[in-house]
């Protein structure tokens, strides 16, 4: 049976936006922007690109983490304390595969199990990944529309200094996302396929956002994928980035350690000039406000406000704020 979808999930003719939109979107930290960004788009209007790079096998099922989230969050369903899986779910199953000797280093709940066991048998039967994603989201509410980057799989690996080689969720969370980084390796998603519909969002899109997401891990696959940066380069709409970076750390998450992996300052400026060649507008942290001079230096529209979206309202601001830079941009 499906369940109700939350109170961020859909919004009627009062939109204030006009679509289409298209987000470009990691786990947490997009999905807290995109309770912004719901609350002023109509469902009809917007598509949100999500990585897959965290795709990984656990427990015999095919686990979408930042789909995941980003479809829970939207439907109202987000497990709050943790920001990822389902409000009040339990965990006998994974309790009790522990008490059978199993790693369970990633802690999946119950429900979230199921419907992952549903997209692992769907995807059995030959459907796809976009297909599978829609049809959770459907169940859960939801009208937009939510698409993985790539029906392949694009694993990202991260190899540390001491020569291991971990898939991303390894090194984030069982190990606890160690700062040795030496390389961040995204060739599955340079060689894959964007998902249908992904290529044909941004080519038709009138504004395109980007989330505050993990520049190097949860955008740098979606762009990785062969034909997105290039349909984002070649667009004449506005597209405006928020930055994940305030006050010189990441609001979540290793993103420090990975831009500095990658010889990236630690800062809005550095999120800025990464993305400079693709973007037109910078929405960064009021905290950072001595920055912005900077950051039009880049040949950006760049404006400030209080970017910690510790609830709807606030991220609807920042929402907010991203359609005015694209307006400006028009």
């Amino acid at each position: 049976m499906s369940e109700p979808a939350g109170p961020c999930a859909v919004r009627g003719s009062e939109s204030p936006e006009t679509g289409p939109v298209v987000v470009l979107a990691g786990g947490v930290g997009a999905a807290r922007f995109l309770r912004g960004v719901v609350r002023r788009v109509a469902p009809a209007d917007l598509t949100v690109i999500v990585n897959t790079g965290d795709d990984r096998s656990f427990y015999g099922v095919h686990v979408s983490p930042d789909l995941d989230i980003v479809t829970y969050t939207l439907a109202g369903r987000i497990d709050p304390r943790r920001g990822f899986g389902l409000a009040g779910d339990r965990f006998e199953l994974v309790d009790r595969l522990e008490a059978l000797g199993h790693e369970t280093w990633f802690r999946l709940g119950d429900r979230d199990h199921a419907n992952c066991l549903h997209r692992t048998l769907r995807l059995a039967e030959g459907a796809r990944l976009d297909e599978v994603t829609d049809e959770l989201a459907r169940d859960l509410g939801l009208a937009l529309r939510i698409l993985p980057m790539s029906n392949d799989p694009c694993p990202t690996f991260i190899e540390l200094s001491d020569h291991r080689r971990l898939h991303f969720e390894e090194y984030l969370v069982r190990e606890g996302a160690p700062t040795d980084v030496e390389a961040i390796d995204l060739s599955a998603a340079e060689s894959a396929t964007p998902a249908p519909g992904v290529v044909e969002a941004l080519e038709t899109a009138r504004t395109i956002l980007v989330s505050p997401s993990n520049p190097i891990v949860s955008i740098g696959p979606i762009l990785a994928v062969p034909g997105v940066r290039e349909a984002l380069e070649a667009t004449s709409v506005p597209i405006v980035a928020v930055s994940p970076i305030v006050g010189g750390a990441p609001i979540k998450g290793p993103a420090h350690t990975l831009l500095r992996a990658r010889g990236i300052e630690v800062s809005a400026t550095g999120v800025a000039r990464f993305y400079r060649d693709w973007i037109d507008g910078f929405v960064f942290d009021e905290r950072d406000a001595a920055l912005g001079a900077g950051i039009e230096a880049l040949g950006l529209v760049a404006d400030c406000l209080d970017t910690m979206m510790v609830d709807a309202d606030v991220s609807e601001r920042v929402a907010r704020k991203a359609f005015e830079l694209a307006a400006r941009l028009r």
